[in-house]
């Protein structure tokens, strides 16, 4: 990597939680380095310290160390960084879809009602969704509410877009679907994604590079997937990587135990 490329640099991360007097430390002296427009899949069990990873990183927790975007210090939230839930609720429930994309488009001084509208079509094109502009939420399927948040964050023209499990809640078909749609904006979007998924061939498919996660952030595996794209279970090379997440997985997962 090269100081030019890096968007993203975590320092001697630590988190920990409190309560009742007790500290239970998540994550532990934790380091990081991400390229522009990577795109960079997490996995690892769950209490491993994956999303509270992404919440430091989107500026919604407090924690000890570094986390530097374009050389800058972050410790609070903006809009270079903006994150995509599991949750089908994030959308305000009371506003259209587009007043859900225009929102905080507003908030950042777009106010000009041609312009919003031009940048909700533009972004609702993005993820298949022409034409749902007056729908409100709950109109919506849960992979429709998806590719809505998805919409939204990109109208941002944020420099990361952090993506914690978004499609885990779906059938594999809408999830299949969102994949695909997903790599194409990747492809073409000037953005870099960092996505949290406990599925490996989700990871796989989307990721330029994979890490798997142990307990308090201790990095297991670490390395670019080579895999030409689009990536199927026949591709070469998908079943050893495939086998190589899978085993650091139930390593871990044995450790737990």
């Amino acid at each position: 990597m090269t100081e030019k490329n890096i968007v993203l640099e975590i320092k001697h991360l630590k988190k920990a939680f409190y309560d009742n007097g007790f500290e239970e430390e998540i994550v532990a002296d934790f380091n990081l380095q991400v390229e522009k427009n990577e795109f960079l899949c997490i996995l690892g069990p769950s209490g491993c310290g994956k999303t509270t990873l992404l919440r430091c990183i989107a500026g919604f927790e407090k924690y000890q160390g570094e986390i530097l975007v374009n050389g800058q210090l972050k410790k609070e939230p903006g809009v270079d960084r903006i994150m995509v839930f599991q949750d089908f609720n994030q959308l305000f429930p009371w506003k259209t879809v587009e007043k859900n994309i225009q929102y905080p488009l507003k908030q950042q001084g777009i106010r000009d009602k041609k312009e919003l509208d031009r940048i909700t079509a533009e972004y609702l094109a993005k993820v298949n969704l022409n034409g749902i502009q007056k729908k409100y939420p709950h109109q919506l399927s849960g992979g429709m509410k998806q590719r809505v948040a998805i919409a939204k964050a990109l109208a941002l023209k944020p420099q990361i877009i952090l993506m914690d499990e978004p499609f885990a809640a779906l059938d594999a078909m809408t999830r299949n679907k969102l994949l695909a749609e997903v790599l194409l904006i990747s492809q073409n979007e000037d953005c870099t994604f960092i996505f949290i998924t406990h599925n490996i061939q989700e990871a796989i498919v989307l990721g330029s590079r994979v890490m798997v996660l142990a307990s308090k952030g201790e990095v297991k595996i670490d390395e670019k997937n080579t895999i030409e794209k689009p990536v199927t279970p026949a591709s070469e090379g998908y079943g050893n990587l495939w086998k190589r997440l899978h085993d650091a997985l139930e390593d871990e997962s044995a450790q737990e135990q």
